[in-house]
């Protein structure tokens, strides 16, 4: 007898049973060139560093992750200057804990 499907579930074929090459039907190389890139910038940086954004992020009121990634896509370090842009992350983080289907 078959599972019966969870509420959320689109009827589709389960993804775990997929055996082609993990890069679909696109280019490989793009696909490796943009995996490499993305392993080289979430690659664990130096304990001094991880410390020291951590403390950063704590004192802005972000996560770790959140304030490394804006490192990531802006280039810069936010600072107590930059509330209007601290609001905005803090408020997309609000959004996303909302779920529409409870």
């Amino acid at each position: 007898m078959a599972s019966r499907l969870r509420r959320s579930h689109n009827g589709g074929p389960p993804l775990d049973d997929y055996e082609g090459p993990p890069w679909g039907k696109g280019d490989a190389y793009i696909f490796l060139t943009w995996r490499a890139a993305h392993d080289k910038a979430w690659k664990a940086p130096s304990q001094t560093v991880m410390l020291m954004r951590l403390e950063r992020a704590e004192r802005l009121g972000l996560t770790y992750e959140e304030y490394t990634l804006e490192i990531l896509e802006r280039g810069r370090h936010l600072s107590e200057y930059d509330a209007e842009r601290i609001a905005e992350i803090r408020r997309a983080r609000r959004r996303r804990r909302t779920s529409h289907f409870e």
